[in-house]
């Protein structure tokens, strides 16, 4: 579907004005002013998400759930409050199935450790595919050594594009879930999820989605996706790091397992028996990252005022952009050529180590990703020992795509 945007991604006086919002890029790096472009790994942090951690500190730090004075009621309720949000931002059923997480990976090893517990014997497999983050791989590996099952793969093509033709015969009557990555962190391939869950879910098969590169720069909406598991970060998304989410379907957060006892997710403890709470406080076992929810309920207002649409617009124009100049650039290889792609370009320049080419751009201010992304499997698939990746944000301007490309140069003639 495009995407209908009143806001024009060209509009360069309102992206601007959406850039100074930003106090850390208001910097200079090595004597030139930040480029930052790895926002893949890690977006910065809006003023009012700033301020809403220094507020929670300042005026009603308390412990949440477990008090009857009035600072642990404000939190409390500002803490649940953000929990509602998620919950409308992803377009969730209920705030039930919104589960507080230390982010995607702590998610995902949630999802693994409770499901193999409760739905996994021996030779059951799961089924992930060739383009993962370590985050959605090893997990599910750990599982398979506990329990006996195996882990099967849906590969990839050499345009970073999964080979679905061959779901098929991966689908067995021993397939117990399919776990697979929306957007690729390290190619920018946009996987067609709703087709992955469409047909798992014509063999009774639930699937779980790594949301962590989707949910910061597109609408997200797991009613309409279906999917059984969708999980994210919040310092993708311009929230703070160490706290993150994993939706569940209600019926699957009622028949999983906890993942972690102590205080909160209990209902009744005695020597004999533990009872557990109910939902969603059952996984969320002792003292939440209070104002790190709170502060990923302020991103989420600062994305919904923008709107997922228009972000999404933007960085698109700035990726084009910025591909269409690196195109001119001699010796420029794009890794990743899937014809449904984020805002993310790796690449290598003929020649030159991804690693070397970073530490130059860095010493003229440009902030990129170089190495294997957590994602091993994929550079081993491609033989190259690792990309450069520049990934782009709405806060990205057409001056940093120009300071980009014009130290690509650079860097090009001081290391050939």
């Amino acid at each position: 579907m495009t995407p209908t945007v009143s806001i024009q991604p060209q509009d360069a006086l309102y992206w601007n004005k959406i850039r100074n919002d930003f106090p850390i890029l208001q910097q200079s790096v090595n004597g030139y002013p930040l480029v930052y472009l790895d926002n893949a790994a890690s977006s910065q942090k809006p003023q009012q998400v700033i301020d809403s951690i220094v507020h929670y500190y300042t005026t009603y730090n308390a412990n949440v759930h477990r008090g009857v004075h009035t600072l642990s009621q404000k939190g409390t309720d500002a803490f649940e409050a953000a929990r509602k949000k998620v919950q409308h931002f992803i377009g969730a059923n209920s705030e039930k199935e919104i589960i507080f997480t230390k982010g995607t990976t702590n998610s995902v090893n949630l999802l693994a450790y409770t499901f193999s517990q409760q739905m996994l014997m021996p030779d059951d497999e799961i089924l992930i595919t060739a383009m993962e983050h370590h985050a959605n791989l090893v997990p599910w590996q750990m599982a398979c050594e506990r329990t006996g099952a195996k882990l099967r793969v849906i590969p990839m093509n050499d345009e970073g594009e999964l080979q679905l033709d061959q779901l098929d015969n991966l689908i067995t009557d021993k397939t117990r879930l399919i776990s697979v990555v929306h957007v690729s962190n390290a190619l920018g391939t946009v996987n067609p999820v709703k087709y992955i869950i469409d047909k798992a879910h014509n063999h009774h098969i639930p699937v779980m989605i790594d949301g962590a590169q989707a949910i910061p720069h597109q609408p997200v909406n797991v009613k309409e996706l279906d999917c059984d598991f969708y999980c994210f970060s919040g310092h993708k998304m311009c929230a703070p790091t160490g706290i993150g989410v994993l939706y569940a379907k209600q019926t699957w957060l009622e028949k999983l397992p906890p993942f972690e006892g102590g205080g909160e997710m209990i209902s009744d403890v005695s020597f004999e028996k533990t009872t557990y709470n109910e939902l969603p406080f059952k996984f969320e076992a002792g003292t939440p990252h209070i104002e790190g929810v709170i502060a990923l309920g302020q991103a989420i207002d600062y994305l919904e005022n923008i709107g997922m649409d228009a972000i999404y617009a933007r960085e698109m124009y700035l990726h084009n952009l910025a591909y269409e100049k690196l195109n001119t650039i001699p010796g420029f290889i794009p890794v990743g050529k899937a014809a449904k792609k984020a805002s993310v370009i790796s690449f290598l320049i003929d020649g030159i180590h991804p690693y070397d080419l970073g530490v130059i751009l860095d010493k003229q201010g440009i902030a990129v990703r170089t190495g294997h992304h957590c994602t091993q499997p994929i550079m081993k698939q491609f033989n190259i020992p690792g990309t450069v990746r520049a990934s782009f944000a709405f806060y990205n301007s057409e001056q940093d795509v120009e300071f980009f490309i014009a130290a690509i140069k650079k860097a090009v003639k001081m290391l050939s």
